[in-house]
């Protein structure tokens, strides 16, 4: 298991910032890292997402590990570790996107939902199967029954109500998105009081010495 991997499954919470402005990301960031937040992921479907992975990467250094999120074919993944990506993240299951990622010494975190891609996934290397969309805590935990070896990430529905119960289930980290930062959000609308004490509840709900 590798540091970033490691990292990931200990914080438990990557937060995802979509469609945000680029001069709402940085302020975005630096909100979630004094809210206790140690990963994020910048959706590729964000302008500028690959000069935002830099950015991140190059001001916060170890404080933060930066991803990329959204990741469809090797291409981008490519795009996104010469950016400084430390994990890929995608909607879906590409085992030539899951390959190269592994070559590269990167974090795999493919999307799959139902229990065959699920451990196709984690077959071809995927250090953790995000799992979305993320529809119900019973979900995990019915897949917990046979394919508790492998760690699940629920992605897509995730909020502050249900996280404790997509815990319980046996999930082993979350991907959190506008529960926790709205795609809507800009730099006049941010609230970066009320964005940190958020993502302070997201970590206590997951994070039992926060509480």
């Amino acid at each position: 298991m590798t540091t970033a991997s490691s990292q990931i499954l200990t914080n438990k919470i990557v937060a995802i910032l979509r469609g945000l402005p680029a001069d709402t990301v940085m302020p975005v960031v630096e909100a979630l890292i004094k809210g206790g937040i140690k990963a994020v992921e910048i959706t590729l479907n964000t302008p500028g997402a690959f000069d935002m992975i830099k950015e991140i990467t190059a001001v916060f250094g170890n404080k933060l590990l930066t991803g990329a999120g959204t990741v469809m074919d090797v291409e981008q993944a490519a795009k996104a570790i010469d950016a400084g990506a430390g994990f890929i993240i995608s909607p879906s299951l590409d085992l030539s996107t899951i390959a190269y990622t592994k070559a590269q010494n990167c974090v795999s975190i493919p999307g799959a939902f139902t229990a065959t891609e699920i451990v196709t996934a984690y077959k071809a290397g995927a250090d953790i199967v995000k799992v979305f969309p993320a529809s119900h805590p019973q979900y995990i935990k019915d897949l917990q029954g046979p394919l508790s070896h492998i760690p699940m990430m629920p992605t897509g529905g995730v909020s502050l109500e249900n996280i404790a119960a997509f815990q319980k289930a046996g999930a082993v980290a979350f991907g959190i998105g506008s529960a926790l930062v709205p795609s809507s959000l800009t730099k006049d609308t941010l609230n970066e009081k009320a964005l940190v004490e958020k993502a302070k509840a997201f970590v206590r709900a997951v994070q039992p010495s926060s509480k």
